[in-house]
């Protein structure tokens, strides 16, 4: 599935003074990352926010607004916002509040990619 390049590009404005940013394919569009963790995204037209558990059922009382779901069970803590409710305004809003969230989280460290260490693979031989 295709995603909406001009929603992307407003995101991705209002993410641009941030230094901790990586953007990313998944879930059929664009994900933003911020310390390594989910912020927001645009699948389609609409806006994917993760707002955790809390903010989430908070959200779902606005208008516009329904769970993220793509394999017919919703996702904890996220929530899709339709292109109806991201006019003016609306759409920075949104951003602050899954911005928010992903700055509660401990930052993410890198996970090592590539072949394990020589040492790694010794004590992976020594172990029963």
């Amino acid at each position: 599935m295709a995603y909406d390049e001009r929603l992307a590009a407003r995101v991705r404005t209002l993410l641009a003074d941030r230094s901790d940013l990586t953007e990313r394919r998944m879930f059929g569009g664009l994900t933003f990352m911020l310390r390594g963790h989910m912020c927001c995204g645009v699948q389609g037209d609409e806006l994917i926010l993760r707002l955790g558990p809390d903010g989430a059922d908070e959200a779902l009382a606005s208008p516009h607004t329904r769970p993220m779901d793509f394999t017919g069970r919703p996702l904890a803590g996220f929530v899709t916002v339709s292109r109806n409710g991201l006019s003016g305004r609306a759409l920075a809003r949104w951003v602050e509040r899954a911005v928010a969230w992903a700055e509660s989280l401990p930052p993410k460290t890198s996970k090592r990619r590539g072949p394990p260490s020589a040492a790694a693979a010794i004590a992976r031989r020594r172990s029963p």
